[in-house]
């Protein structure tokens, strides 16, 4: 059924309900090596905003200097977001909220402060932090990635040459796209599949 129609009313959907809610923006991600999607997105007027690489291997198990992680509290959540609104201009409140209940979200301390989060390392689980350091202790103290992996933003190489060269590997390139209001990240992150 490729190339009948079928994905572009499927969006259309998806885009008028977003439309009659009321939302002000759209967000997909977009697996790259599908050039069909990635016209059909375009023509609908989604903008691409960020090449992703979706990663995968081994628990890191490292320890970054002076980068502690921990379990996070609910007592963490106002720095979290306060530091998701300072990097995406926006907070995820209810999503970190509940990776928190169900002991998944970990904070990042450095210098006595929290400095990053993460709900999950993992494709369904997004993290931000002030620095590069921040995201490789999250990413090293995660036991494992599920799902296919976790989502990095190729653009940040620093990042991505120090995952591969601790055995993670490039399993799919993906595009994050978006329609309507973006806020332009001010820092390091992991996006989620969801949001």
């Amino acid at each position: 059924v490729q190339r009948g129609s079928v994905g572009k009313h499927l969006m259309a959907d998806v885009m008028r309900r977003a439309e009659e809610r009321g939302f002000e923006r759209v967000r997909l991600v977009q697996a790259a090596f599908n050039n069909l999607s990635l016209a059909l997105y375009s023509k609908l007027g989604f903008d691409t905003r960020e090449p992703l690489s979706t990663l995968q291997g081994p628990a890191i198990g490292l320890e970054i200097p002076a980068y502690a992680v921990r379990l996070a509290k609910e007592e963490d959540l106002v720095a979290c977001n306060k530091l998701c609104l300072k990097i995406h201009g926006h907070d995820r409140r209810q999503e970190l909220l509940d990776a928190v209940k169900n002991k998944m979200a970990t904070v990042v301390e450095h210098k006595a402060k929290i400095t990053g989060y993460a709900t999950m390392i993992g494709f369904y689980g997004h993290a931000v932090a002030e620095s590069n350091e921040g995201l490789k202790a999250l990413i090293s103290a995660a036991t494992d990635f599920p799902g296919p992996g976790f989502l990095l933003p190729t653009r940040n190489a620093y990042l991505l040459r120090w995952c591969l060269q601790y055995g993670l590997q490039v399993v799919q390139p993906m595009t994050l796209m978006s329609m309507g209001l973006y806020n332009e990240p001010t820092g390091v992150f992991l996006p989620s599949i969801r949001y």
